[in-house]
C-alpha cells in the first residue's frame, strides 16, 4: 500500500548551490540540474543544507527556487528547501515555492531556539494551512539541537499535506516508531543509512553523495525495490567508503563542494563560515575518488 509521499520515492538530491565570484551562477545551477535529469533521480531539493541557505540572502534563496523550477520544466521534481527557524519566514519562503511552481518543501525543524514539542506541531500545522503543497518534515537534531519525537511526528502526519519526513537522527528505533505510527513517506536524511532505512520502509533517500553519483545511488534503490538484496548490499558496501570518507572529511557542503572542483563540476567556492578544505583533506578527498574510480 502506497504510503503518503510515494510520488517521491527513490533519489532526491540536496543539490549544491554554485558560486562564481561570491555570486550564485545560474549556468552552473542550470548544467548540474541537467546532470540530474539526465540521471533519472526522482527529485532536487536546492537551498537546503548542501545547497548552503543559511549563508543566501532572502532575494537569492527565492531566486534560486524559481530558477531550478524553470530549469527542471516539469522533467524532474523540485522539493524547495524552505525552513527557518522563525515560522514566519518558513511560511513566507514556502508560500513563493508553492507560488513559483515547487512539486514540494523540505522543512528543517526549527534550530537554535529549540521548542517544545507542541511549538513543533504548531509550527509545522501553520506551514501546513499556508500553502497545499506537499511538506516533508526534515528532522536532523545534530544540527537544529533538539529532536522531533516519533509521537509529535505522526500526529503531524495527519495534517493532509505533511506527506514525508527526512530521518535525519541516525537512530532505525526512531525512524520504525514513525512508521509503525503513521502513513509518512521515510526518507533517508544519511547516505550511509539508505539501506538500512529502506531494509524498514523507507522509499528513499535525500542525498548528498548523488550530486556526482546519482546514478549509483539510484541503481541501490531500485536493487532493493526490486527485491535483489543481495544486489543492493553491493551498492551499499560500495557506496559506503565514499559516503563514510568524503562526506567525514568535514562539515556538509565543504566535502562534495571539493569532490565537484576536483571533477570539474564546480568552482569549489562556499561563503563564509564555510572554508574549504585544507592541503591535506583535499590529498585525502582525492584517494577516497581514486578508490572509487571516479579519478
Amino acid at each position: 500500500m502506497a504510503r503518503k509521499g510515494s510520488a517521491f520515492a527513490g533519489l532526491t538530491v540536496a543539490t549544491v548551490t554554485p558560486f562564481k565570484d561570491g555570486q550564485v551562477d545560474y549556468a552552473a545551477l542550470r548544467d548540474h540540474v541537467e546532470f540530474q535529469v539526465a540521471a533519472g533521480t526522482t527529485c532536487i531539493c536546492p537551498v537546503g543544507t548542501t545547497g548552503e541557505s543559511p549563508t543566501l540572502t532572502f532575494e537569492e534563496h527565492e531566486r534560486v527556487i524559481a530558477e531550478v523550477v524553470q530549469f527542471a520544466a516539469g522533467r524532474i521534481k523540485v522539493m524547495a528547501g524552505t525552513g527557518a527557524n522563525c515560522t514566519a519566514e518558513a511560511i513566507r519562503l514556502t508560500t513563493w515555492a508553492a507560488k513559483v511552481g515547487a512539486d514540494a518543501a523540505l522543512l528543517v525543524a526549527p534550530y537554535y531556539n529549540k521548542p517544545t514539542q507542541e511549538g513543533f506541531y504548531l509550527h509545522y500545522k501553520a506551514l501546513s494551512e499556508a500553502v497545499r503543497i506537499p511538506l516533508c518534515i526534515y528532522n536532523i537534531p545534530g544540527r537544529t539541537a533538539k529532536n522531533v519525537e516519533p509521537d509529535t511526528i505522526c500526529r503531524l502526519g495527519e495534517l493532509g499535506n505533511i506527506t514525508m519526513v527526512k530521518e535525519a537522527t541516525g537512530s532505525l528505533d526512531q525512524a520504525s516508531q514513525v512508521l509503525a505510527g503513521s502513513n509518512l513517506t521515510l526518507l533517508s536524511g544519511d547516505d550511509s543509512l539508505t539501506l538500512p532505512l529502506l531494509s524498514i520502509g523507507g522509499e528513499g533517500v535525500v542525498s548528498v553523495v548523488g550530486n556526482i553519483i546519482p546514478q549509483d545511488v539510484i541503481a541501490l534503490v531500485a536493487a532493493f525495490r526490486s527485491g535483489d538484496c543481495q544486489k543492493a548490499c553491493q551498492w551499499h558496501h560500495k557506496l559506503f567508503p565514499l559516503c563514510r570518507d568524503m562526506l567525514g572529511l568535514s562539515t556538509n557542503p565543504i566535502p562534495i563542494k571539493a569532490a565537484m572542483k576536483i571533477l570539474g563540476r564546480d568552482t569549489g567556492q562556499l561563503r563564509l563560515p564555510m572554508t574549504p578544505l585544507d592541503a591535506a583533506g583535499e590529498a585525502k578527498l582525492r584517494q577516497t575518488l581514486s578508490r572509487y574510480g571516479l579519478l
